[in-house]
């Protein structure tokens, strides 16, 4: 374990979305989930049909899994890295190990082409690339998927209104608006869902000697791969990493054993998502029922100076006899920058209070 050993349990922060949407001064909130002492994760309550959005979705995940390998290469798209339709197989995590036990599909969910511009389409294929959908074995995954995906980001921005109005009270020179605006602008926004195999279908890969993570999960996935610290038990379904966006939304896990749904806790009460902590704590993270969950990516984190932290997270899979059969799914939404400025626009000011925290907290 690293620095500060485990953590145990610990319950996400949480608001309601109406506070959210009445401007409710949610200020200790953000710190409590966002700051130097958060797990830089928040669930957000009461979204009106979410619950329905949700169930209409992850099972599709499912079928995707199940589909011929002929169906599933028709939904693949190479010419993107695999960062548009099926992915599986093709990434890797911590130390090289083979991402074995994850599928993803993938889609931009607010656009199915972000851009005609064959330039931004050649220069950034990973977002630029139009959406691929299995139209034919699965008509209703696009719809589904777009629907929760629009809802995701739309609960995303709200949000974003609160962490501006934060970072402004608490460093006066982040720009107005500035957490929002990057999100608004862009058109490069994308949502992965994912499916986690069942940890004895398939055993992860060994290391491969002297070889370290490639860049391909950061490319694909939105996620920048961390050092494990010696805890690559925790990390068996997938790998530590840290979302290199803006802000990213995060449905609660659906999980199926022979196809029937259960409960995670009921399989294995250590499985699902992990999260280290600044002072180097390992804690199991649990997402309420019915809520949303946000969390702060690379991105965001340099924009806000410092003041909005991203922190590594994993997911661990079941263990024993029990968690024979066991699949998960979930949501994932990464809102981003515009890839036409992926310079993040960090103010002198940012990196300087950046800078100074970073000092400070060592």
């Amino acid at each position: 374990m690293p620095k500060g050993g485990a953590g145990g349990v610990m319950e996400v922060v949480r608001v309601s979305f109406a506070d959210l949407k009445e401007g409710v001064d949610l200020a200790a909130q953000i710190e409590a989930a966002f700051g130097p002492g958060g797990l830089g994760i928040i669930a957000v309550s009461d979204v009106p049909s979410y619950p329905e959005a949700r169930q209409r979705l992850l099972p599709l995940a499912l079928r995707l899994g199940e589909l011929s390998e002929e169906a599933r290469r028709s939904i693949e798209d190479p010419g993107s890295k695999y960062s548009f339709g099926w992915s599986e197989g093709k990434e890797s995590v911590e130390a090289g190990r083979a991402d074995a036990l994850k599928a993803s599909f993938y889609a931009n969910p607010l656009t199915d082409a972000p851009t005609a511009d064959p330039q931004l389409i050649h220069r950034f294929p990973t977002y630029c690339r139009p959406n691929v959908w299995p139209s034919r074995d699965i008509p209703e995954l696009e719809p589904a998927f777009k629907a929760l995906g629009r809802m995701i980001v739309d609960v995303g921005k709200q949000l974003l209104r609160h962490c501006d109005t934060y970072a402004r009270s608490r460093n006066p020179h982040v720009p107005p608006g500035k957490l929002l605006g990057v999100v608004e602008r862009s058109q490069c926004h994308k949502a992965r869902l994912l499916l986690y195999r069942p940890p004895q279908q398939q055993p992860p890969s060994p290391p491969a000697q002297g070889e370290a993570a490639p860049a391909e999960s950061s490319r694909a996935s939105g996620d920048e791969p961390v050092p494990s610290g010696g805890d690559g038990d925790v990390s068996s379904w997938c790998g530590w990493h840290v979302d290199h966006g803006s802000l990213t939304g995060l449905t609660r896990a659906q999980f199926w054993k022979g196809g029937e749904a259960v409960e995670g806790r009921e399989v294995d009460p250590s499985c699902g998502l992990y999260i280290r902590t600044r002072g180097g704590q390992i804690v199991q993270a649990h997402i309420p029922d019915g809520c949303i969950a946000f969390q702060v990516g690379h991105a965001m984190s340099i924009q806000s100076g410092g003041l909005l932290a991203a922190t590594p997270h994993c997911v661990s899979a079941p263990k024993g006899l029990a968690s024979r059969g066991v699949s998960r799914a979930t949501l994932a939404v990464f809102m981003q920058v515009r890839t036409v400025h992926a310079g993040l626009h960090c103010s002198r000011w940012s990196v300087l209070f950046t800078l100074v925290r970073t000092v400070h907290a060592s």
